[in-house]
């Protein structure tokens, strides 16, 4: 198998996995602490002059983990069919439309749940995984490197972006800020 030229060593693989995970649960407690402070009532209110909700940012964020953290790092699992059904992940992938029908959709409740387990089993795949397998070479999206390590890498920083929607949004629907 090739291993990209400008990939680090095993050994500094698995010290940016450790930066890496510390930076995934605190861009997951950033995202956390601004859901605890918006009312579950108004997950799917689209404020005026947005084309998004905080519904559809949470849905995001767990179809997105799933598929750098799970997915990529370990392939689809049986289970994966149940944990993210195709219904789901066509409703939050990159470049779905967010809906202001929370009839249509999982409630806020369900939302905030699928988004902890999968951040939990993504975590444990996390604890399992070697530095054989982050240096294997995968397509974008991925950050430094374009290998299963660029994809953990990639986590955090696309979970920081969509927690700033989530803030934006927030100020939006004239909440106040958190931070």
């Amino acid at each position: 198998m090739p291993i990209d030229d400008n990939a680090p060593d095993p050994q500094a693989t698995m010290q940016m996995l450790c930066g890496a995970v510390g930076q995934i649960k605190f861009a997951r407690d950033y995202t956390l602490g601004l859901l605890e402070q918006t009312p579950r009532e108004r997950w799917f209110d689209i404020p005026d002059g947005l084309c998004t909700n905080i519904a559809w940012q949470v849905g995001h964020l767990t179809v997105s983990q799933y598929g750098l953290l799970m997915f990529r790092l370990r392939g689809r699992a049986d289970e994966d069919l149940e944990l993210i059904p195709s219904r789901f992940r066509k409703a939050y992938t990159r470049g779905s439309t967010p809906s202001a029908d929370a009839s249509k959709q999982m409630s806020a409740d369900e939302l905030h749940e699928r988004l902890c387990v999968i951040h939990t089993r993504a975590m444990s795949v996390l604890d399992q995984v070697t530095a054989e397998t982050l240096l294997e070479p995968i397509d974008m999206p991925y950050a430094a490197y374009p290998n299963k390590l660029g994809a953990v890498l990639f986590c955090p920083l696309h979970e920081h972006i969509h927690a700033g929607q989530i803030g934006l949004i927030r100020r939006a629907m004239g909440l106040e800020s958190v931070r």
